[in-house]
């Protein structure tokens, strides 16, 4: 008997705790900023769903958030809801380009997103604006660096 293979292991790469190093450059949405925090990607019940809690602290504020990943059976689409502390929340789809990147696409907005695992102990995380001509302006890269 052929065991059904999980979607949600296509996320085990990410699942840990990680020391996250924040660069935010200077773009039309915000100014340059920098900072450090702490996030955690976990799988929940019966590895239905993959959460990502993270708290980071930047030389503008604080700030915290909750996330959750799920395979979308009917869609067959990853998808993903983010809510953070202060209230604001939003959506995206997902699809793995390759077994080391992730890619999301904001809905509402034309922000993308991408976590590429580098090695083992250490995945960048990139959130992009286009600006015409095919090209995009990083506004935020996260670097995470494994803690188990």
């Amino acid at each position: 008997m052929i065991k059904e293979l999980n979607p949600m292991d296509k996320f085990n790469f990410l699942i840990g705790k990680w020391k996250l190093k924040y660069k935010v450059p200077k773009s039309s949405f915000s100014d340059e900023d920098e900072g450090e925090g702490i996030g955690e990607f976990k799988r929940i019940l019966n590895d239905k769903y993959v959460t990502f809690d993270y708290s980071a602290k930047l030389n503008s504020g604080e700030g915290s958030a909750h996330a959750i990943f799920a395979w979308d059976e009917k869609a067959k689409i990853y998808r993903y809801w983010w809510f953070e502390d202060s209230g604001s929340f939003m959506t995206a789809s997902c699809n793995f380009i390759d077994v080391d990147t992730l890619n999301l696409n904001w809905h509402d907005s034309l922000l993308i997103q991408t976590f590429k695992r580098k090695n083992d102990s250490t995945i960048v995380l990139e959130m992009k604006y286009p600006t015409g001509n095919n090209s995009y302006d990083l506004i935020l890269e996260v670097t995470f660096t494994r803690i188990n």
